[in-house]
Formats: C-alpha cells, structure tokens, sequence
C-alpha cells in the first residue's frame, strides 16, 4: 500500500461527480417521461402499498446567498395558501390513480422553507394525508425549518400534527463567514428553535453544517461542530458547499476569493469529522452522523440503511410520491420530476387533471441491479456483489472491469477488496462516490453530453438534484431541487 500524500490524493480523485441519492441520476432524465408514464406507474401499483410522501415547498423568508436552490421569497398568505392548495390537488389525482388507503410510514416537508406555509394550509394538508392515506402509528413525519423565522406556535403545531422530526439549517456559527453568506443566525437563535420543538414533544432533531464556505478554516469550523453538538442534535449533515454562480446568480455575490481550495476543504471535513466523533456521534455513510442509539446509526450497523432524494434514512419503501415544483416521485418502473418553478407548477395543475410531471427516466433491470449496488456502496461503505441478486430475466453480470479499475484505490488504502466483497476504509469515506460511480454505466455517456473530459481536474463543481437546503453537495440532503447542474465536487 503506497502513502498517497493528501495532495495526491486530491488530485487524483477530486472531481465532479454526482450525489447518488438515486440511480439513474436526475442528470439522466429527459422528456421521455411525462403525465401518461406517471399515470401508468401509479395505476400499476400495487394496492397494498407501502409508499413514503414528500411535499416540496420552494419559498423562504429570505434568500442565502450560498443557496442553489430552486427557491424564493413569497410575501403574501394568500400565494402561500393557494399552493398549499395545489399540493392537496396533486395529492388528490396521484390518490385517484393509485387508490386510497395504501400505508404511509414516511412524510417529509422539504424546500425552501416549508413552514413558510401558514398554520391553516399545513393543517388540511396533513387532514388529507390522513384521509387518503393509511398513516401508521409508528409513521416519522418530519419539517425542514429555519431557526431565523420560525413563528410564534408553529412548534406546537407540528407537536399537534403528529411531527416527531425536524431538521434545521445552520450552516456555519461564525459572524464573519455568515456575513459573507448572508445567513445571520445566532447560536441563541438555534438554541431557541431546538428548545420550542422539544418542548412540544418532537423528539428527532437534525441539523446541517456546511464547510468549504468563504472565511472558514480548519478551526473555525471545528468550533462551530463543537458548539452544535453541545446542543445535542440526534443527527447531523456536513456538506461541502457547491459554488455554482452560473447557474444560480445569488451566488455571485460570494467572495470567491475568501472561497477555500479543495485541500483546505478535505482538511476541514476532518476536523469536523474529529469533533463529532469527539462528541460521541457514529459516522454513517458520506457525510452523516448520528448518536449511537438514534434509528440511522442503527440501521447503519444493520447494514439497512437506504437513500433517497432526501438523503441517508432508515425508510425502506420503493415507492417515494412528490408532491410540489420539481419534486421527483419515486417508483419501481422509474422516476418523475415535477416542474420546477412554482409559477410553471401552478400552470401545469391548472385547468386539467393531468399531473405536473416534466420529465424522468424508465428504470432498466441493470439500472435497478447497479442502483443496489450503489446504494449499498454509499449506505454500507462497500458491497459483496456476489450477494447483489439481479432482476429476474437478467444475465448474472460480469464486474471484472469494475474491479480492475479499483485496484488505485486499494494501492491507496482507501478500499480493500477480497473476490467480489468491497470495502471502503475510513480513509476512504470521503471519496466513497468515486467508488459507486464505478458501476455507474450512465456516467460516461452524461460526461461526454455536457462535453467534459472525464478528469479529476476538469469539469465545474455541480449537483444534480440536490435536496434540502443550501448549494450543498446533498441531497440533499436533499429533497428535491431544480435540476440543473449534473455533477457535484467530490471535495
């Protein structure tokens, strides 16, 4: 095994590549899919269900300028009423082809900001999730929020509604790095919001930190991650931030000089790695971490981990329904995503009731054989592909190729591999990507489409469809945003 410096390492696998939070990526979906194969994939569901909701509500009280997202700022009740509206209409016609009582065990509200929506709209979205759906007593519900403008009573709201999780953007606790970002949120502020939702019963609590932000150092960072795990958080997200100006001009207002490289980026994630870990959190996957006890480090060691547009969850269900402008719904026969602005989704659910998909892509049996073994890649930190069972009517695969070209990686002691059974090291989880995109047959094709070298050094730092929150390298973390840029750093 040689001792790759960590400059070496760097560039020999820094780069663009994409979240797999699914397989095909969102950068494979085209027009191919629309209203008609949506409606055919919910008819043919089967009725016994089961299926996880999410909502996508892209409005926040005010915009981040680090933020990639499909998302703004919706001053009146009434806009944010109308399209609380249009998510139960949604939720209507998917129910009226599909059927009504299948089980749910998830629900996620993701954005944006999806408590931007008033108190009354929440409230019959939620009495129609009941109504149409089977919702278990066991079921998570969880709400993304902004610390910075969460309303008098909404914490007691969501206690009432039956929400027992909640995920919170912090980002980074320096006053200088939030300057710079347009994100002023005090540590009291954060502490606040925990506390309200505590004390309204909701006992899941997750928070997101960002590095790779302007101004941030290796330090800086790991006093930020100390000062969020006092807090006790069950579960937190630590993304590296996506600089995309070109395609989201809020960002061009960033100090791109203050921006750190992707050394000081890879040194950052590990001293905040080293300062949850300090704190008593276990590293699941990528980029997450939990405590001990919680139901995702659990599920880690299990090895049942699972991902999905919403990122690392413990919900096994194949069948992701949503709701809202560009939320992609996920089912056996493929994936479809909504229109993305909320203008365009308003049009496209006027009228008719045709569903507001714009496109997608049909899942072959060797997308759902390399989505598994993908997923378990980035759940598991490695795969025995001689467990991996494909499709029936399919060919056992040959990985010899996929094997080969690990053999950098083991030399570099960022994975083992012993016959079909892979492992990626500690040292190799933040380029644990690299690995899955391996065995991704699309990437080649995608590369050469948006006219790339298939380099370490080439290419623009991008996402695909990343999920909650800030530019993060989520997916999101991420729930469902605009899909534009393919490829995010590995960095």
């Amino acid at each position: 095994m040689s001792a790759a410096s960590l400059p070496d390492l760097v560039l020999r696998y820094g780069g663009n590549l994409p979240r797999y939070t699914s397989y095909p990526t969102a950068a494979s979906f085209t027009d191919a899919v629309g209203p008609a194969q949506m409606e055919g994939w919910l008819k043919d569901l089967p009725r016994s269900g089961p299926v996880s909701l999410y909502f996508h509500v892209p409005f926040c009280d005010e915009l981040c300028r680090f933020c990639g997202c499909n998302t703004s700022v919706m001053r009146h009740d009434e806009g944010r009423q109308a399209y609380g509206d249009l998510l139960r209409e949604e939720m209507r016609r998917m129910v009226a082809l599909a059927g009504e009582g299948l089980p749910v065990g998830h629900v996620q509200f993701g954005g944006g900001t999806p408590t931007t929506l008033p108190p009354a709209a929440l409230r019959r979205i939620m009495r129609a999730v009941r109504r149409f759906f089977h919702l278990g007593a066991d079921a998570e519900l969880s709400m993304e929020l902004d610390p910075r403008h969460l309303s008098d009573g909404y914490a007691p709201l969501l206690g009432e509604l039956g929400f027992n999780r909640v995920s919170l953007g912090v980002q980074d606790l320096d006053p200088q790095v939030q300057e710079a970002c347009g994100r002023h949120q005090s540590f009291e502020q954060t502490r606040s919001c925990i506390t309200q939702v505590r004390n309204a019963g909701i006992a899941g609590v997750n928070i997101d930190l960002i590095y790779g932000l302007p101004y941030q150092t290796a330090e800086s960072v790991a006093v930020t991650a100390a000062r969020i795990a006092d807090l006790g958080p069950d579960r937190l997200a630590v993304f590296g931030y996506a600089h995309v100006p070109w395609k989201q001009k809020r960002q061009r207002t960033m100090p791109v000089k203050a921006l750190p490289g992707p050394m000081r980026r890879l040194e950052q994630r590990a001293r905040i790695d080293q300062v949850l870990r300090a704190a008593g959190y276990v590293a699941v996957g990528l980029d997450h971490y939990a405590r001990p006890g919680d139901a995702l480090a659990r599920a880690a060691q299990a090895g049942t981990l699972h991902r999905n547009f919403q990122g690392y969850t413990t919900d096994s269900c194949d069948v992701l329904l949503g709701m809202g402008a560009s939320a992609i719904s996920m089912l056996p026969q493929g994936f479809a995503q909504n229109v993305t602005s909320a203008s365009a989704y308003a049009r496209a659910m006027a009228g008719h009731a045709a569903l507001p998909v714009a496109r997608g892509i049909a899942r072959t049996p060797e997308d759902l054989l390399r989505g598994a073994i993908i997923e378990r890649i980035m759940c598991d930190m490695g795969v025995d592909l001689a467990r991996i069972v494909p499709p029936a009517g399919m060919a056992a695969p040959d990985f010899t190729a996929e094997l080969q070209a690990l053999a950098p990686f083991v030399q570099d002691g960022l994975a083992t591999v012993e016959g079909q059974r892979i492992v990626v090291t500690d040292r190799g989880r933040p380029f644990l990507r690299n690995v899955a995109a391996l065995f991704d047959t699309h990437r080649a094709g995608l590369m050469a489409q948006a006219g790339q070298a298939d380099s370490p050094a080439h290419g623009r730092e991008s996402r695909a469809a990343a999920g909650r929150g800030p530019a993060a390298e989520s997916g999101d973390a991420a729930a469902q945003a605009v899909p534009t840029p393919r490829f995010s750093s590995t960095l």
